[in-house]
């Protein structure tokens, strides 16, 4: 019997998704595990892998398609011993082309003269009859943006006369400041026609309204779910914030240390390895920041897995490392280079980006000084890591140079209040300007 193979939800939040290429074809053969194709969903590229064994009798959704419904067959498998061609025929479903085109409807050659005027001439105030019955002018059929356009009457310059540089040669504002001083008639003002309400204001303009030379790209999948779900924190989550400045002088000669030590391993840990660790050990000294609310309970996890933002091509992605509180510096540097890599590569599984107990960002390597995030649900709080920079600091009643980092904790208020997520940024200080205790 043909098995159908159906578009997967790769995460829980995907609908649709882009079937950005099929690695088989019609007729190889499959077992389960082997590769079938690459999904885009709204986190990542993904793989997607065959569950039965058989022949692949049909692609039924061509490479390149977007918005294929999660549940849509994809593909058509015929099981061992079927007949290939029966399969493909039995299963059902017709194939998807990558690009749909729908036919225009037909339009009637000839139309009576009141259904011309029902569907082509727009209602006009009495005020304006003059205007509808007069012909429409040369310039009312040129290219032209509506800012040129007022100009243009502004200043008496004579569209028909004038070249567009703008696109598709449409005329835009610096052609008619170009061809300021022009001797175009003033038009009366019964000939002007008087514009419908409803045109006066535009929602928003179309790309070729702008002036200034750009581009536009189509919204990814990733980027539209990113700004959905960043708008939605921000709309529905009382952020506050908390900044603290830490001295990471000694957590900097440990790090060199500990990095010395590890050479012959092959591992080297980051900075961001250890803000990692010292986070999961401050959400275990701190654990009522480790929380996350909903409607109807408070959420406390017994383990901290931290969600660390990393930049991928379009957009971001935040994989876990699980925790973090009782794993070692160098197995995390380990799982966090690995996760980074596949992360840029559109090769994470789900489990590896979705959940997590808090998040981590760290733009400390551009230099940044300070900086707030936005808390990512259902998380109750995120870190904002920035860089180290030398300063002159009292320390011991003298004034000396040190390292000095600004972290600032965003909090979720329904969760954690104002004093708890101060008791958090301590514990991490503390953590972080004595390391040793994280080796332990």
């Amino acid at each position: 019997m043909p098995i159908n193979i159906q578009m997967p939800a790769l995460s829980p939040t995907m609908e649709e998704g882009t079937l950005a290429k099929w690695l088989v074809k019609e007729g190889d053969k499959v077992t389960s595990g082997d590769l079938l194709a690459e999904i885009e969903t709204d986190k990542a590229t993904m793989e997607f892998e065959a569950v039965d064994e058989g022949t692949i009798a049909k692609i039924v959704v061509a490479e390149g398609t977007d918005k294929v419904k999660v549940g849509d067959v994809i593909a058509i498998i015929a099981e061992e011993g079927e007949d290939v061609d029966a399969a493909a025929k039995d299963g059902g479903a017709k194939p998807k082309q990558a690009k749909e085109e729908k036919p225009a409807p037909e339009k009637s050659e000839e139309k009576s003269e009141p259904e011309a005027d029902k569907e082509e001439t727009p209602k006009q105030a009495p005020a304006a009859s003059a205007a509808k019955e007069a012909p429409a002018s040369d310039s009312d059929r040129i290219k032209v943006s509506p800012l040129a356009r007022r100009l243009a009457e502004e200043k008496g310059v004579d569209l028909t006369a004038v070249k567009g540089s703008g696109p598709g040669g449409r005329i835009v504002k610096a052609d008619i400041d170009a061809a300021e001083g022009g001797t175009a008639p003033a038009k009366s003002e019964a000939a002007t026609p008087t514009p419908a309400p409803a045109a006066q204001a535009s929602a928003q303009p179309a790309a070729d309204d702008f002036e200034i030379p750009h581009s536009s790209e189509k919204l990814s999948g990733m980027r539209k779910t990113i700004a959905r779900r960043l708008t939605e924190a921000k709309q529905t989550i009382p952020h506050y914030r908390v900044s603290i400045d830490v001295n990471i002088d000694k957590l900097l000669k440990l790090r060199g240390e500990l990095n010395a030590s590890l050479e012959p391993r092959g591992i080297k840990l980051s900075v961001n390895d250890l803000m990692i660790k010292a986070q999961a050990v401050a959400l275990m000294l701190a654990p009522d920041s480790n929380v996350s609310f909903t409607d109807d309970a408070m959420i406390r996890y017994k383990r901290a897995d931290i969600a660390v933002a990393v930049s991928i091509p379009g957009g971001l992605i935040t994989p876990i490392i699980t925790s973090a509180d009782t794993k070692s510096l160098s197995t995390i540097a380990t799982e966090m280079k690995d996760l980074a890599e596949r992360a840029k590569a559109g090769k994470l599984k789900m489990h590896e980006y979705q959940g997590g107990t808090a998040s981590l960002s760290n733009m400390g390597m551009f230099g940044v000084t300070t900086f707030d995030a936005v808390i990512n649900p259902p998380h109750g709080m995120i870190l904002a890591i920035s860089a180290g920079i030398k300063k002159p600091v009292v320390i011991d009643d003298s004034v000396q140079i040190a390292t000095i980092m600004t972290v600032t904790g965003s909090f979720d208020h329904r969760a954690i209040d104002g004093a708890t997520g101060a008791a958090f940024m301590k514990a991490f200080k503390e953590t972080v300007e004595n390391p040793l205790g994280m080796l332990a």
